[in-house]
């Protein structure tokens, strides 16, 4: 069975006609949603979560899977200073083609944001989201932090607003982040348990004294638990950022997320350490490793039951631009901005979420249909796919930076990560040395998912046990992996070759 054919989607924040498959109310739940376990941010209607909250997350690139294929955030460079000292952070002012928390390449007063958020919602109608991460921390620059939210609320209200925390500061803010309308807040909690904490930061700032090791490690865990609770007491959304820091909080991860599940946390995001020695991290000068995939997925998994995961974070850079997976920073540069046209045109930003809103549905639609035909099945695959966004198969082999990673299975197409790769075209050319990478990064994958592919890097594919796929090029991504596992599961069928996850 095939997945139902759709047309091309327009260019971003161009209206079009969706023709539904099943009459599915846009924000309806399927069961269980956009990534089919409700396990990868909340991807879930309203089936399983309160109407106000789903308003709330539902088009929030960060908080739902879903809406990550549609929606795109901002964050702005106006918080330098820090509170605290993380093994694994830097916050040099580096080159602008990195792309790791902490990097931005220029700071902005508030006042220079308020005019980027408004030349970037100009430019880009996907943008739903404008948040502040650092490059230090948001709460240790309450004032540059509040003032540019302020900014904000008065020139683009449809906007929301968020904030990253490492949470030393969080508990004597609540108050102004609720003022604010401030609905989302982003808490990195590493450990807690100090003897594991001090492993991880070497010292913290508090009440005018810099606090070492295990002492400065309690301070921070007691004050990131008690900012938690009052966060959610104020019916705020909080998601948890982690760092996976291979044999120093792996297995205590699993503890972190008990805890923080228990005490309200909304959502949790498992992220693996970034410790390239270029990045001069003390991780990275000292050979500390970070997790494979494999280990971060095994981990994601152990913990999935306990509470919703969020799999499709990017570790974005303080002043990304776009979607999740692209950073289009480098067009809203302060010497760029004075040839913006800067009209905020609420109008054009609508129609662009009432097309989503049919997207959604048709998608949903497509989905159910697919999975419908998998009733009884006890196999799953992983599937890799070439995308630019939007929820299809809409990009060319050759010109993927990462792949989107679906696991499919009679329970639907579940979004369990992404995988960065070199390019294998570049200017035209292909690059065969990539390959090589390409092949190691997909190599747990039975399928790769592309809108084409050359005849070349098909035949090393095939030759890897990979299964090139081009069939389904500019369709939804979870209907055509379901209709592809569908194909794969009958030609196997009944000695059951297919290579399964």
């Amino acid at each position: 069975m095939s997945a139902p054919a759709h047309p091309s989607p327009p260019p971003p924040g161009t209206p079009r006609k969706v023709i539904a498959i099943h009459a599915a109310a846009p924000g309806a739940a399927t069961a269980p949603g956009g990534c089919s376990s409700g396990s990868c941010g909340s991807s879930d209607g309203p089936a399983d979560l309160p109407a106000h909250i789903w308003e709330k997350v539902k088009d929030h690139p960060c908080y739902s899977s879903e809406a990550h294929h549609h929606f795109a955030r901002m964050h702005v460079a106006v918080a330098p200073a820090c509170n605290i000292q993380c093994n694994y952070c830097n916050r040099k002012y580096d080159c602008a083609n990195e792309s790791r928390p902490g990097v931005v390449s220029e700071k902005l007063t508030p006042e220079m944001a308020g005019k980027k958020v408004l030349a970037v919602a100009a430019e880009i109608p996907q943008l739903s989201v404008v948040g502040i991460a650092g490059p230090g921390d948001a709460l240790a620059n309450p004032a540059k932090t509040f003032k540019t939210f302020e900014l904000i609320q008065q020139t683009a209200p449809d906007i929301k607003l968020c904030l990253s925390t490492n949470g030393l500061a969080l508990p004597d803010h609540v108050e102004t982040i609720k003022k604010f309308n401030v609905d989302h807040v982003t808490i990195t909690i590493n450990m807690v348990d100090p003897e594991v904490g001090q492993h991880i930061y070497p010292w913290v700032f508090h009440n005018h004294k810099r606090w070492h090791g295990l002492e400065a490690a309690k301070i921070l865990h007691e004050r990131q638990m008690l900012g938690l609770e009052m966060l959610t007491q104020a019916g705020i959304l909080v998601k948890v950022n982690s760092v996976l820091i291979p044999g120093i909080n792996d297995q205590h991860l699993k503890e972190v997320n008990r805890v923080v599940k228990a005490k309200g946390a909304f959502l949790h995001n498992i992220m693996p350490l970034i410790s390239d020695p270029a990045h001069g991290t003390h991780f990275g000068l000292t050979g500390q490793r970070g997790p494979s995939a494999a280990e971060l997925k095994a981990l994601q998994d152990e913990c999935e039951g306990d509470m919703k995961l969020m799999r499709h974070c990017r570790q974005c850079r303080a002043d990304a631009v776009g979607m999740l997976g692209e950073d289009r920073s480098q067009e809203f540069t302060s010497d760029k901005l004075g040839d913006i046209a800067a009209t905020y045109d609420p109008t054009a930003r609508q129609a662009y979420r009432d097309f989503v809103e049919k997207e959604r549905a048709d998608q949903r639609a497509a989905e159910a249909e697919q999975k419908a035909g998998l009733a009884g099945a006890h196999e799953k695959a992983l599937v890799a796919v070439a995308t630019k966004g939007g929820g299809r198969i809409n990009q060319h082999f050759g010109h993927a930076s990462e792949f989107q990673v679906y696991e499919v299975s009679a329970a639907g197409a579940k979004f369990v990560g992404h995988r960065k790769v070199e390019h294998y075209c570049a200017g035209g050319y292909e690059i065969d040395a990539a390959m090589p990478s390409i092949l190691d990064a997909l190599k747990d994958c039975a399928a790769v998912l592309v809108a084409r592919i050359g005849h070349c890097p098909m035949k090393e594919l095939k030759e890897a046990g990979i299964e090139p796929v081009q069939d389904y090029a500019h369709e939804y991504i979870e209907a055509s992996a379901l209709a592809w596992f569908q194909a794969r599961l009958a030609a196997t069928r009944p000695s059951g070759t297919a290579r399964v996850a």
